[in-house]
């Protein structure tokens, strides 16, 4: 059988690195007292060093629950299928003593809400040493506290040395996410997965924490993955884009071949509800008509057929995730093919303005 790595896409005459992670056919069902829920069905991805993926769709898309997975960290009525290896490791299947040898240290994740992530009882430079310690206990106290302000230091947090004593509470909310960041980089880990590390911060305070994850993952090789709804903030970070949608992958590129060529209708239609400031003041936003279906009872065909605008009666079928065009996967009977579509994010992309 072929492995991802086989099947990737790929340009002709071109090699692709080593994959640090690589995801194949990752399913995920929620059984508890009722019918069995659908939460990812089948993804597939690979990601090297120094790589940002960004995988992007509405809430219950599935975005977060296949990261989670990765890691352990869903709930016992989770059901975990597929593969998932990290540097070669398999990580489905393992049991909870052996992922807490990994999960912080080959693997972390910077959540939402630093807020309730961090520990209100304790200062902020006790808990990242906390985390240097957990899979070095070698390191002493005194040690990992050095190791510690060098890491809110290079998280970029003013006042380093000061900040190490205070608590969360102390801090602006931009500052805790940078407290976040720099436990999840404790023990250099070889992937770090940000799931909406910025939703909960204004415009200003985002775009500086993006950047400073684009840094670090420059400065240090991460591999990066971002969890997010906005693909604005994809299309000015990510190398790759990874649309889901009801638990699946409908469209998958390298970050400028997709927003030239937007071909999935639920990606041009998460693309027209991002604010434009073309966009007359006072006008509407664009929406997405209907709701998104129920992941327990999911249609045979395709799971966008009832809010898309382009549907028909071939969408009874399901269409496969393929490679209808050089790194550029999409499962759509009809895709839209006015290439150039999302023309102010794609410039952005291609003139460097999100990204240096």
């Amino acid at each position: 059988m072929k492995t991802l790595e086989d099947t990737a896409p790929h340009v002709a005459g071109s090699t692709r690195p080593e994959a640090v992670l690589v995801v194949e056919d990752l399913r995920v069902t929620f059984t508890r007292g009722g019918p069995p829920v659908h939460a990812v069905n089948g993804i597939s991805y690979r990601l090297e060093a120094g790589r940002m993926l960004a995988i992007i769709g509405e809430s219950g898309s599935g975005k977060s629950v296949s990261v989670r997975a990765l890691m352990g960290l869903l709930p016992p009525s989770a059901r975990v299928a597929g593969s998932a290896r990290l540097v070669g490791n398999e990580l489905v299947g393992l049991d909870e003593p052996s992922m807490r040898q990994i999960r912080g240290r080959d693997i972390a994740m910077v959540f939402q809400d630093p807020a309730r992530s961090l520990n209100p009882t304790m200062s902020v430079g006790a808990q990242i040493v906390e985390a240097i310690r957990t899979h070095h206990k070698e390191v002493r106290k005194a040690a990992a506290a050095e190791r510690a302000i060098e890491l809110l230091k290079l998280v970029r947090l003013p006042a380093a040395e000061r900040r190490f004593h205070e608590y969360p509470h102390q801090l602006s909310g931009g500052m805790r996410q940078r407290v976040m960041i720099a436990i999840a980089l404790a023990s250099n880990p070889k992937v770090l997965v940000a799931d909406e590390a910025t939703t909960a911060l204004d415009v200003t305070t985002q775009a500086q924490i993006m950047e400073l994850l684009v840094d670090l993952q420059q400065r240090l090789g991460t591999a990066v993955v971002i969890i997010s709804h906005d693909l604005g903030l994809a299309a000015s970070y990510a190398d790759e884009v990874l649309v889901m949608y009801a638990g699946r992958v409908v469209e998958q590129a390298e970050t400028a071949s997709l927003f030239r060529n937007v071909r999935m209708p639920y990606t041009k239609a998460l693309l027209a509800a991002i604010p434009q400031l073309s966009t007359p003041s006072h006008s509407l936003l664009a929406v997405i008509g209907g709701q998104p279906p129920d992941l327990s009872a999911l249609p045979p065909g395709c799971a966008f057929e009832p809010r898309c605008p382009r549907a028909d009666a071939e969408c009874a079928v399901r269409p496969e995730l393929l490679e209808h065009e050089p790194e550029h996967r999409y499962a759509c009977w009809h895709p839209r093919l006015d290439a150039g579509s999302s023309r102010p994010i794609v410039d952005t992309v291609i003139e460097g303005e999100g990204r240096s």
